[in-house]
C-alpha cells in the first residue's frame, strides 16, 4: 500500500495561493493599462481624466435644462454632479499619482465652460445683466492670451494661486441658488439675497485674481529669454487652473 506523501496539503495550498497572487496581479495591470501608470504623464486614460470627460458632458445638459425646459432643480443637480467630480478628480490624481496633461488643460477647461453655460443661462434669463457675462468671459480671454504669449517665449503655465480656484467654487455655488431663488415665493427672495452675496464676492474675487495672474505674466515678460533665461516654476499642482 503506497503510504500518502506528507506535505501534499502545504504544496496544495501554496499552489492555489500563487494561483490568486497571478489572478490579483493581472487584475492590477489591467487596471493600470486602462487607468494609466501612477507616475502618468501623457497618459489620456487615467480615473481622474475619465470623470473630468464625464463631467464635461454635462456641460450641454446643464444648458439645456436651465433655457429649454427650465427645469431649476436638476440643472441644480448636474451642476452639483459636477462640482463633487471637480473635487473628486483633483483628489484622486494626488492620491493616485495620475497627473497627465491632458487632464492639467482639460480639467480647468471644464471649469471655464461650466461658469460660461451658467451665465448664459442666467442671462438670456435676465437673471444677471449682460456685462457680468462680459467682465468674467473677457477677464478668462485677457488670460488665455497670456498663457499663449508665455508658451512662445518658452514659459509653462501661470504659478497657480489658489484665489483663483477659491473664486471659481463661489461663482459655482451662486449659480444654482441664483436658479433655486428665481421666484415670488419669501424662501426664494431670502435665497436670492444670498445668491447675489455669493455672487458678488465671487466676481469680485475672480477679478482680483486676473490681477495677481497679470502680474505674474509682468514679472516673466521682464525677465530675459534664450537658452540663459531661468526656468518658469510650474505648479505643484497642474491640474489646478487659473
Amino acid at each position: 500500500m503506497t503510504r500518502p506523501v506528507r506535505g501534499t496539503g502545504s504544496a496544495a495550498r501554496e499552489t492555489v495561493r500563487d494561483a490568486k497572487d497571478t489572478v490579483r496581479d493581472t487584475v492590477r495591470d489591467a487596471a493600470r493599462d486602462v487607468a494609466g501608470p501612477p507616475t502618468g504623464d501623457d497618459r489620456v486614460l487615467t480615473v481622474p481624466n475619465a470623470l473630468s470627460m464625464l463631467r464635461l458632458l454635462g456641460v450641454p445638459l446643464f444648458l439645456w435644462l436651465m433655457l429649454g425646459p427650465e427645469a431649476d432643480a436638476w440643472a441644480v443637480t448636474v451642476l452639483a454632479i459636477g462640482g463633487f467630480t471637480d473635487w473628486l478628480d483633483g483628489k484622486l490624481a494626488r492620491v493616485l499619482n495620475q497627473y497627465s496633461r491632458f487632464g492639467e488643460m482639460l480639467d480647468p477647461a471644464v471649469d471655464r465652460l461650466y461658469i460660461l453655460a451658467a451665465l448664459v443661462g442666467l442671462a438670456f434669463r435676465e437673471i444677471v445683466p449682460w456685462w457680468v457675462v462680459a467682465v468674467l468671459v473677457g477677464r478668462d480671454v485677457v488670460l488665455a492670451i497670456c498663457v499663449f504669449v508665455l508658451r512662445r517665449r518658452g514659459y509653462g503655465p501661470f504659478e497657480v494661486a489658489y484665489l483663483g480656484k477659491a473664486a471659481t467654487f463661489v461663482l459655482l455655488y451662486a449659480f444654482p441658488l441664483l436658479l433655486l431663488g428665481d421666484g415670488p415665493a419669501t424662501g426664494e427672495a431670502v435665497v436670492r439675497v444670498i445668491a447675489h452675496a455669493f455672487a458678488v464676492w465671487g466676481v469680485a474675487l475672480y477679478l482680483w485674481s486676473g490681477l495677481l495672474y497679470l502680474a505674474q505674466f509682468g514679472r516673466a515678460m521682464r525677465r530675459p529669454t534664450g537658452p540663459a533665461a531661468p526656468a518658469w516654476t510650474p505648479s505643484d499642482h497642474p491640474r489646478e487652473g487659473y
